[in-house]
């Protein structure tokens, strides 16, 4: 795939939590005249630092990231909201004669941004609390099994613990009388792919063990740097609460199970770790069906490669594009 040269560049760097993507990003930058947005869905939030990774505001200042601190996680971010503000720092970007680099693992944000947006309605509050009303009482299995009865081909790509996308999926069905899957047919709101030179790089680890390895070193790190207190914080706050999008991020839910008193902090560190894993594991699955993205090994097998030698092999491919 090369770059027509008519379309301004795109970078996407896209992996698995804990593959090393910030550091990527932040190395490319003493190569090209890149400007980073965030594809990142945790990051959004206001006051979600340690545990969802976000980048230090110290290094932030040197190295700014778009779209991270932008809502209060009292709020909802949708997938509309998330392209509205993608390409607009995107157009901003490409006008000032920088190349928008975008880096992140939410796989959705990025699916959407590249392909567009289907015409479905917009959030609406009163149905979407129903919904997690009803999921408090039967819990998501129960949803997830109304689902499979009334959109068959999207319940099939849920597990029953994707809450978020099985709640939109019945928000959708109750708001308008047909299946998400019929609706997301019609694309109302063309992607990048038309307009932009989108170089898609994956990164991609060999040896998963060692990265579920990393995935459990990172969030123990992130405890010691006081995660506990943060979600402690956020826990205290009465206009919060367990089902928003913010609280349900890998990590933040387990600890917020646990000081509802659900069980211990070891188990619920032991919750979060699984669940940040069986997050990559989606991850990957979204990168496998991306069969255009360049792909970057990140590890020989052994150990993670450094980053130095990804920033290489990501230079490589850039130049491949007539990006360098």
């Amino acid at each position: 795939m090369t770059i027509p040269v008519a379309k301004p560049p795109v970078i996407f760097i896209m992996g698995p939590t804990a593959s090393g993507k910030t550091d990527l990003a932040i190395a490319l930058r003493a190569h090209l005249p890149v400007e980073i947005v965030s594809v990142d869905s945790a990051q959004v939030y206001k006051t979600l630092d340690i545990g969802s990774a976000k980048v230090a505001s110290g290094v932030r200042k040197k190295h700014p990231h778009a779209l991270i601190d932008i809502r209060d996680p009292s709020e909802v971010y949708s997938v509309a909201d998330f392209l509205q503000d993608a390409k607009r720092h995107i157009k901003d970007i490409s006008a000032r004669g920088n190349i928008p680099l975008l880096v992140g693992g939410t796989m959705m944000y990025f699916k959407i941004l590249y392909g567009g947006l289907s015409d479905l309605p917009r959030a609406n509050s009163a149905v979407r609390d129903e919904i997690l009303r009803r999921a408090t009482e039967q819990g998501w299995q129960s949803l997830h099994d109304e689902l499979t009865r009334l959109d068959p081909e999207t319940a099939r790509k849920l597990h029953p613990n994707h809450s978020q996308r099985i709640q939109r999926a019945l928000e959708v069905i109750k708001i308008t009388g047909k299946p998400l899957s019929a609706l997301q047919v019609k694309v109302v709101d063309k992607g990048l792919e038309h307009d932009y030179g989108v170089v898609p790089i994956a990164l991609i680890s060999d040896n998963r063990q060692l990265l579920h390895e990393r995935i459990e070193q990172r969030f123990l790190q992130m405890m010691k740097l006081g995660l506990l207190d943060e979600v402690r914080a956020l826990h205290q706050r009465d206009d919060l609460s367990p089902d928003l999008p913010a609280m349900r991020a890998a990590g933040y839910q387990q600890l917020w199970q646990h000081l509802d008193g659900h069980f211990d902090i070891d188990e619920a560190i032991n919750r979060a770790v699984v669940a940040s894993r069986q997050l990559a594991k989606r991850q990957f699955t979204w990168l496998r069906k991306w069969s255009d993205a360049e792909r970057i090994i990140i590890d020989d097998g052994e150990q993670f490669l450094s980053c130095e030698k990804i920033c290489k092999q990501t230079l490589k491919i850039l130049s491949n594009h007539s990006i360098l």
